[in-house]
């Protein structure tokens, strides 16, 4: 299936690693330009080096930037840089920032705020302007990659899933208010995915709970009804799909891709 992606641009945030660099492997694999944000100029650069081998040209398909899109300036004026030097943006994903877990009592209002800046207002700062662009010249992209637990409120999460929620109501209005002005706006919903985060969560666990790595990851993976995490790569090739042409009326979709974790229609 031919997805016609070759030669567009794409803008990934978040992409020096986890799901954010697997979307950006995804893309260039079919022949699209990649523009790689992040906050972490080392990050980046490893990145990008790990992604030499995507395909013979890849190197000069993939370019990096550094930026605080907590700083919402800063992150036009990286619309602008990347823009002026690569050309309009055809593809925005999204797959920065992540809030801290915290239990209920431990909340207060700064950590509230902190969890909205961390990912509601980093996606924000960035969709604002590229969307109205796109809007101009007619045509555009963007898919979100937002956590699941933007769906089912967890107690040690709270913050952070309200975000998420935020998150994907202003997605759906988004495709809804740009939709004949021929943007789509989807949002990708994963559960857990085994990303270098994740793998930091099980050695913990492994190390409170007195057992091995392995015995760790083999628990977290028998509580998955599909009998394992997902793996990036996959989410990634979600988002690739989204992206295409071969998704063309889809617009305004929240993708389910937690294994079935949570059986629910809505």
């Amino acid at each position: 299936m031919d997805l016609e992606l070759a030669g567009k641009h794409v803008l990934v945030t978040g992409g020096s690693k986890g799901i954010g660099l697997a979307c950006a492997r995804g893309f260039l694999q079919e022949g699209a330009r990649v523009s790689l944000v992040a906050r972490n100029e080392e990050t980046l650069a490893a990145a990008a080096l790990s992604l030499a081998d995507a395909r013979p040209d890849a190197e000069r398909l993939v370019a990096t930037y550094a930026c605080d899109l907590g700083d919402p300036q800063a992150a036009v004026q990286l619309v602008e840089r990347v823009e002026k030097a690569h050309g309009p943006v055809d593809v925005l994903v999204n797959s920065a920032g992540a809030a801290r877990r915290s239990p209920p009592d431990e909340l207060d209002a700064a950590k509230w705020h902190a969890a909205m800046q961390a990912k509601y207002f980093t996606y924000i700062h960035v969709m604002d302007p590229v969307v109205k662009r796109m809007a101009a010249r007619g045509a555009g992209v963007i898919v979100n990659v937002v956590g699941a637990g933007g769906k089912v409120a967890s107690p040690i999460h709270l913050a952070g899933g309200a975000a998420n929620a935020a998150l994907m109501l202003a997605s759906a209005g988004l495709a809804n208010a740009y939709a004949a002005r021929g943007v789509r706006v989807n949002v990708v919903n994963p559960g857990p995915v085994m990303t270098e985060r994740l793998q930091e969560g099980l050695l913990a666990d492994a190390r409170l709970q007195g057992i091995s790595p392995e015995e760790a990851r083999a628990r977290t993976d028998a509580r998955q009804p599909m009998g394992r995490l997902a793996e990036a790569r996959e989410i990634a090739d979600a988002v690739v799909f989204l992206a295409s042409v071969r998704a063309s009326y889809v617009t305004g979709a929240v993708l389910a891709m937690d294994g079935a974790a949570v059986p629910t229609v809505i």
